[in-house]
């Protein structure tokens, strides 16, 4: 099959395209969505640090300068919203914005809330097996990272149920060539989370609290804008990767039963296993980035203003860095994976996202030793941001 991110065929198992575009054509242009498509680990790895690319353009030049036609009107809240997060800025904007939000996930930072982070698990996965099962995704998978996160930075347990619903029409627009419904859908959720948000800001400061949007709140040298899409940006990437790593996961492991059993077997693998299902099954299968100076990859030159389509799901299949790479292998001892990204854009919740991946397994494997699967899941339609619709297993 050739690469096709629409057919939901392509999208179920894109690997095979992957291979041949690898072998064939590792630098090639996709007419349908105007991009160069990078298949290699090497290529996708090194772009992710060129400092010829950015994440945005704006900073160096205009829409017109650039040769791209200017944002429609009804747009701007999701683009307002989205460029005022470090994900779509570059440096120097971006250095002080990760700087100012860093702080909350060293480490250290981090380690201190496992415990939250186990209790939250545990309490959410013992109601699953109560239960005797039912869908993973919208019973722990989701609620898990979503609560964490709302946790983190404030947000009242009594509003925590708009945030999901906001943040999956608003990744709707990071589709490929969004449908103008998509396009509106995505508008309107981000200006209802960004008034949410800023109506909580200006409650956190005048009443602060032990949280991050307090924190946040009493920092003069954020703007308002600027500390939304902070907010949004920590609420959406704090929970997609997680959630479609989980179900995601699952699946892989129930297609592998061998991996699983051994994983059941020795819960010390857990660690290495989480690496694993990222690598093997990534939830983030492209990357974009836009070329602000002439770049040559393979003796493909890429001039100014194209866009690049990093595959990060490619990268990660890569016969070259991976022994037997569409074997999944839970306790693969070296795994470069780059499913959190690499660069100035590596994901700050990497640590985090790690953290509740493993103390979710860890919980499942350890409530729920007799964990089936009920029927063959499907794949959401999206293909940059993978995930199944839901994933129905029973404890028992």
């Amino acid at each position: 099959m050739r690469f096709d991110p629409w057919n939901p065929d392509f999208v179920a198992y894109p690997y095979g395209a992957y291979a041949a575009l690898r072998h064939d054509a590792p630098v090639s242009y996709f007419e349908p969505t105007g991009q160069w498509l990078i298949s290699r680990h090497a290529d996708v790895n090194a772009l992710l640090r060129d400092r010829r690319l950015g994440r945005s353009y704006l900073h160096v030049a205009t829409h017109e300068e650039f040769g791209r036609p200017a944002e429609p009107e009804f747009q701007e809240p999701f683009w307002r919203v989205t460029r005022a997060g470090m994900l779509d800025v570059e440096p120097p904007v971006h250095t002080r914005l990760r700087r100012l939000v860093s702080k909350a996930f060293t480490p250290r930072m981090v380690e201190s809330l496992r415990p939250r982070v186990r209790s939250i698990a545990e309490g959410l996965v013992g109601a699953y097996v109560e239960k005797g099962g039912g869908d993973l995704i919208a019973e722990v998978a989701e609620p898990l990272p979503v609560t964490v996160i709302a946790e983190m930075l404030g947000v009242p347990e009594a509003d925590r149920h708009l945030l999901r619903p906001w943040s999956a029409d608003i990744c709707r627009m990071y589709e490929l060539n969004p449908s103008l419904e998509s396009q509106h859908v995505a508008a309107k959720a981000a200006a209802e989370f960004a008034d949410y948000l800023a109506g909580l800001a200006r409650e956190r400061a005048v009443r602060p609290g032990d949280d991050l949007i307090s924190a946040l709140a009493a920092i003069d040298e954020l703007t308002e804008d600027e500390l939304v899409g902070t907010c949004v940006l920590l609420l959406n990437a704090g929970h997609e990767a997680t959630v479609n790593v989980t179900g995601n996961g699952w699946w892989s492991l129930f297609r592998n039963p061998a991996e699983l059993a051994r994983l059941r077997a020795d819960r010390s693998l857990l660690p290495t296993a989480v690496e694993e299902l990222m690598r093997w099954d990534t939830p983030l299968q492209m990357f974009e980035r836009w070329v602000l100076e002439d770049i040559e990859v393979h003796g493909v030159e890429i001039p100014r203003g194209a866009e690049v389509a990093l595959l990060f799901g490619s990268a990660n299949r890569d016969e070259t860095v991976f022994d037997d790479p569409d074997r999944l292998d839970v306790g693969r001892p070296e795994n470069p994976h780059i499913s959190f990204g690499a660069g100035i854009h590596f994901c700050l919740g990497a640590p985090l996202a790690r953290l509740e991946l493993i103390e979710s397994f860890g919980a499942l494997l350890e409530r729920a030793p007799k964990l089936e699967l009920v029927s063959e899941p499907e794949w959401k339609p999206g293909y940059v941001i993978r995930g199944l619709n839901s994933l129905d297993l029973t404890t028992s």
